[in-house]
């Protein structure tokens, strides 16, 4: 067989894939919309953490038979929080329910996402979002679409007329991070036109790859933050890095993703 035809092969194998990830997103995200509605109550850390798990276990439920099923090889990253590379082969990175303190909050900024990871490399991601029924999705070469229809970053070259935004650190970050993200915060304010601040990551990742927002940074940052995101920005023409610039990897400690046009002036600002 040609190696030109074992590549066609492949891609044809990933886009059915990539369809199959899609269905498996949408089906979790049904389940989660069902729990939407009401503000959860809480009074201790303890308390929180099981409203937590209990949104991610329900989508999981769903998520892991069907994706197992489609890649019975890959492995499986069970902590949504971890950061890295991955040991080589095929892995699924999902995040069941991103933005999960915004749903018992009963706002709207969350959604499901799934990606595969091989040898390091996000090849396909789907990202549903239940509330408005879009799913946001990318594959490797074959660029990145909402509901079939393709996403282009912003034209925008001029940071000062670019709306920018960012997500906050996690809780128990180091207090370096912490102050990291106050300072880079204070420096955009100054130099962009708008900037946003909110969770989840991926949701303003989607907005950059849509063009609706010119940039977005984060310091520090899981594996299920940053590849749904990072993959489709790439593949809708944006570009990926760390905050100085450098090729960015699960192991950086620093994203950034821009429109090309304004992508050096954020590297400018975010290194003062």
């Amino acid at each position: 067989m040609s190696e030109t035809l074992q590549t066609t092969d492949v891609a044809a194998s990933d886009a059915d894939l990539l369809a199959q990830t899609a269905i498996a997103v949408c089906e979790a995200g049904s389940a989660l919309r069902e729990r939407f509605g009401e503000v959860v109550r809480y009074q201790t850390r303890e308390e929180l953490m099981r409203a937590l798990a209990a949104n991610d276990d329900t989508a999981l439920d769903i998520l892991r038979p069907r994706l197992t099923r489609l890649r019975p090889d890959a492995g499986w990253v069970e902590d949504e929080l971890d950061g890295g590379a991955l040991p080589p082969g095929e892995w699924w990175v999902v995040d069941p329910a991103e933005g999960n303190v915004n749903h018992l909050h009963a706002l709207p900024e969350w959604a499901v996402t799934a990606t595969l990871v091989r040898e390091n490399q996000p090849v396909l991601t789907a990202v549903h979002l239940p509330l408005t029924g879009e799913t946001y999705t990318a594959l490797t070469g074959a660029g990145a679409h909402l509901d079939g229809r393709p996403l282009h970053v912003s034209q925008t070259a001029d940071l000062g007329l670019s709306i920018v935004a960012t997500s906050q650190a996690r809780p128990d970050e180091d207090e370096k991070v912490v102050r990291r993200v106050g300072s880079s915060i204070t420096a955009m304010l100054f130099d962009a036109l708008v900037v946003r601040a909110a969770v989840p990551a991926t949701l303003h990742l989607l907005n950059v790859a849509a063009g609706r927002i010119d940039a977005f940074w984060q310091f520090a940052g899981a594996r299920a933050d940053l590849l749904p995101g990072a993959l489709l920005v790439t593949e809708a023409g944006g570009r990926i890095s760390d905050a100085e610039g450098r090729p960015w990897t699960p192991q950086s400690q620093s994203f950034l993703a821009a429109a090309p046009g304004v992508h050096a002036e954020a590297v400018s600002t975010l290194s003062r």
